[in-house]
């Protein structure tokens, strides 16, 4: 693997960057699967914490829903989007940091994408290159459903061994920690697949209930911005992507996400050009959100 590759994700984030937790991380096991099955248990997926004590908590693998605090929020995502705010967070409500012990009421309410940027921020920590990837799961629920999980490097094995923190404690049929490749959707394949016809769109779902091209979309650039390491949150995304604007693309846009999508079937392969689209192309960087819009970015509106 190409050096510049590996140190690229080796790199923190604004995302990931543990601050000034890194050392308390380094000290975190070295075995990839013991630290993946310890972050799972220091959060509550929102959707176990709405659903409660049933369907794959019924064993409460998770805790006793029953015990989480009534007014406290459901879902901590919107407060806690950097790795470093959630530390803290785990550490003002438990000091004693990571633990296999830690209590439903002391648990953050997280997504997959704050577990897989947690993740990744334990993993650079100890020098070992790691990258969050956005696609679709199909092994949840009926259909494919937006999940974000993570690749590292292994210098033995010398390949990416791609990981689903999250899911590590579910039955999924196979090893969460060498997810085989076929097992997972990603972004790239699922975009192209439905633009070619080759998939039903109806079965790419994300969390809002949205199906098809428009979901399939916002994971392209959530993959893409992760790739170069910037793990965006749920509502930062071009401004043509969203909702309101999707209706209006031309083909010609749509074009341009295929050529993208081509580049990031392989991104090591394709590193340079996927680098340089990310320096050059202000349509795919400049993002929109609840404070700030694309407008607000004179040269680029200009």
């Amino acid at each position: 693997m190409n050096k510049e590759i590996l140190n690229h994700y080796l790199q923190f984030s604004v995302f990931t960057n543990p601050g000034c937790y890194k050392e308390m991380l380094q000290k975190l096991p070295e075995d990839i699967r013991k630290i993946g099955i310890l972050v799972r248990k220091q959060i509550i997926h929102r959707v176990t914490l709405r659903k409660g004590n049933i369907g794959s908590n019924s064993d409460l693998r998770y805790g006793d829903m029953d015990k989480f605090p009534w007014w406290r929020l459901r879902c901590d995502d919107d407060i806690l989007p950097t790795a470093s705010a959630m530390i803290s967070e785990l550490m003002r409500l438990d000091k004693r940091g990571f633990v296999p012990n830690r209590p439903v009421e002391n648990k953050i309410v997280v997504t997959c994408r704050c577990v897989s940027i947690l993740t990744a921020s334990i993993l650079k920590s100890k020098g070992i290159p790691c990258r969050v990837r956005s696609g679709f799961a199909p092994y949840f629920f009926e259909g494919s459903w937006d999940h974000w999980i993570n690749q590292y490097w292994d210098k033995k094995q010398k390949r990416w061994i791609t990981i689903d923190v999250d899911g590590c404690l579910e039955d999924l049929g196979f090893d969460p920690f060498d997810i085989p490749p076929n097992r997972f959707d990603w972004a790239a394949n699922t975009w192209l697949g439905i633009r070619k016809n080759n998939l039903n769109e109806n079965n790419f779902i994300n969390a809002g209930g949205y199906r098809g091209l428009m979901p399939a979309m916002w994971e392209i650039f959530y993959d893409f911005h992760s790739l170069m390491n910037n793990e965006i949150i749920y509502f930062h995304n071009p401004n043509y992507s969203r909702i309101s604007e999707f209706n209006k693309l031309k083909e010609k846009d749509f074009k341009e996400i295929d050529d993208l999508a081509e580049l990031m079937l392989d991104p090591d392969k394709n590193f340079q050009d996927l680098k340089k689209i990310w320096n050059t192309k202000k349509k795919f960087r400049i993002l929109s959100g609840g404070l700030i819009e694309d407008k607000d970015h004179v040269k680029y509106r200009c």
